[in-house]
C-alpha cells in the first residue's frame, strides 16, 4: 500500500484516484503509523513552503517522513512535496525544509507570466526510472511561482524544463523520485509516470 500524506494542502483526491486507475492501492493518512507501514509514500502538495513545514511538523509527520526518506522505500514528492525536499527555500523569508536534496526553492524570474501554470515540455536523457517510456520533450502540467534549485551531486539524476530559467522538473537519486509537474494532472504521460513509480514498488528495487 501507499501512503499519500495529508498534510492540508494538495488535491489528494485526484492523486489517489490516479494510483487506482495505474492499479495499486493508496491511502490518503495523516498518521505518522501508517507512513511507517506503507511499502511506498507519496508527498503531493500545493500552497506555501513555510506552512506545509508548519503542518507537517505540528501533524508529527516530520519524523515519519525522514524514515521514508532513508532510501529503504520508494518516495514521490510531487509540486509543493518535491521542494519541501530541498534545503531551504527563499519563499516569504528562508525558511528550512527536509533537506533531503541539497539546493534551495528560488522564485521564477521576472518575464515569463507568474505562476507558471499549464503545459510545458520536460527534457531527460533516459537515465530516469519514472520516465520510462515516456519521449523526452513530452508535455507536463505544472502550477508553481517558486522552482528548485538543486546542487550538484553525483547521484542525481534530473529532467529539465525551461522557463524563464532551466530548472530541475523532476529529478531520482536513490529511490527518492520528485516532480515539480503534477503527473496526476497530466493525462496520458502523468498516468504512464505513475504507473512506472507503481512497478517500483511492486519490484522492492
Amino acid at each position: 500500500m501507499i501512503a499519500i500524506v495529508d498534510y492540508g494542502r494538495g488535491n489528494l483526491g485526484s492523486v489517489e484516484k490516479a494510483f487506482r486507475r495505474v492499479g495499486i492501492p493508496a491511502s490518503i493518512t495523516q498518521d505518522p503509523r501508517t507512513v511507517d507501514d506503507a511499502e511506498a509514500v507519496v508527498l503531493p502538495g500545493d500552497g506555501a513552503f513555510h506552512d506545509a513545514m508548519s503542518n507537517l511538523d505540528r501533524l508529527g509527520l516530520v519524523p515519519a517522513l525522514r524514515r521514508a526518506l532513508d532510501g529503504s522505500r520508494p518516495f514521490l514528492g510531487i509540486c509543493l512535496g518535491y521542494q519541501l525536499l530541498f534545503s531551504t527555500s527563499e519563499e516569504f523569508g528562508e525558511g528550512r525544509g527536509l533537506d533531503v536534496v541539497p539546493g534551495a526553492v528560488r522564485r521564477l524570474p521576472a518575464g515569463p507570466k507568474i505562476p507558471h501554470m499549464g503545459w510545458n515540455r520536460v527534457e531527460h536523457a533516459g537515465e530516469l526510472r519514472l520516465f520510462e517510456g515516456i519521449p523526452s520533450g513530452t508535455h507536463f502540467y505544472f502550477v508553481h511561482s517558486y522552482y528548485p534549485d538543486a546542487r550538484s551531486k553525483q547521484d542525481l539524476r534530473v529532467a529539465w524544463c525551461e522557463y524563464g530559467v532551466r530548472f530541475a522538473a523532476a529529478i531520482e537519486v536513490g529511490r527518492t523520485y520528485a516532480t515539480q509537474f503534477h503527473p496526476e494532472k497530466s493525462q496520458r504521460w502523468g498516468l504512464r509516470m505513475l504507473e512506472n513509480f507503481a512497478a517500483v514498488v511492486k519490484s522492492g528495487r
